[in-house]
């Protein structure tokens, strides 16, 4: 697909500390880096119908150690240079040495990318494996979160989880990581996809506990493939809700109506985590449009309390 001339909005180096902090709602959409030419096409499609919505920013993900990281730095810096989206790039710890952080890094900064997201991500083995650190790694995202910053002038971004990290001892324990990370440098968190919005307000009340202040934005998966929503869940430790995977193995064989309620569902909790202060969301896109863009028609311009920030 043509990308058509460089951009010259200066959005692609703003910094997502800037932007949020103007306290206007956040809207932010997710790709992955596509394995195929044909996926590739359906990324950029994807991007030039979601590129209307003016996001606050998009991220792009980074694959288990560092299985995408090539894909994942052209893209990041094609959206940067031919759109007028502010890009976040995914950088994890997984398989990685220090040195080859640091290059991956000053990639980011070649290809003018200021916002990293920075993660330990999951075990090479997979969610469920032992953690393994690079010999000369790193085994936290803490400690990875200090590298960027001594790196550059960067706006970091953190993972947060609702219903708590699959590897932590207990919901109170994750939360201490969370500001522990807070600590060490990072400007906002990014959360999981839950389907409770009990559990992001929970969240936020042990971070407030421990004087955790960063922005934390809900992450939302809308469910547009059963089996594809309930394997992401199991590997995610997410609840997936008994109700509702019900409702849609009633209509598994309709794809229409299966996106109808993924969309059903996904506004009502948008609706909810928004009416309740959240800071605005960050849509898990899979790398298409269609429900994503159903879902902002529903919420935007939807009131905010500002009783949480």
């Amino acid at each position: 697909m043509a990308l058509g001339p460089p951009s010259t909005s200066p959005r692609a180096s703003t910094t997502i500390r800037e932007l949020l902090s103007g306290g206007d709602l956040s809207y932010s959409f997710e790709f992955f880096p596509p394995k195929t030419d044909q996926g590739e096409v359906q990324l950029w499609r994807a991007i030039r119908e979601l590129e209307p919505l003016a996001p606050t920013f998009v991220s792009v993900t980074y694959g288990a150690g560092g299985s995408t990281r090539d894909r994942t730095v052209r893209i990041i810096g094609r959206i940067a240079a031919h759109t007028t989206l502010t890009p976040v790039a995914h950088l994890t710890c997984v398989g990685h040495s220090r040195a080859e952080l640091r290059s991956v890094i000053g990639a980011y900064a070649d290809a003018g990318v200021r916002n990293i997201l920075a993660l330990r991500g999951d075990p090479e083995g997979g969610p469920g494996m032992p953690w393994v650190r690079h010999p000369e790694g790193f085994d936290h995202a803490d400690e990875l979160v200090s590298l960027v910053r001594e790196l550059g002038d960067f706006c970091v971004g953190v993972a947060a989880f609702p219903e708590g990290h699959p590897e932590a001892v207990s919901l109170d324990a994750d939360a201490e990581f969370l500001a522990r990370k807070a600590t060490s440098g990072a400007d906002f968190a990014v959360t999981q996809f839950f389907f409770d919005a009990d559990d992001y307000f929970a969240l936020l009340e042990r971070a407030d506990r421990l004087a955790c202040e960063i922005p934390i934005i809900p992450g939302i998966m809308p469910v547009t493939n059963v089996k594809q929503i309930q394997r992401f869940a199991a590997l995610s430790g997410a609840a997936f809700p008994t109700d509702l995977g019900d409702r849609l193995m009633a209509v598994e064989d309709d794809p229409a109506a299966v996106r109808a309620i993924g969309v059903e569902v996904a506004t009502d909790l948008c609706l909810k985590l928004l009416a309740g202060g959240a800071p605005g969301l960050h849509f898990y896109t899979l790398n298409r449009s269609t429900a994503t863009r159903e879902i902002y028609a529903n919420v935007a311009g939807a009131p905010r309390s500002r009783g949480v920030s």
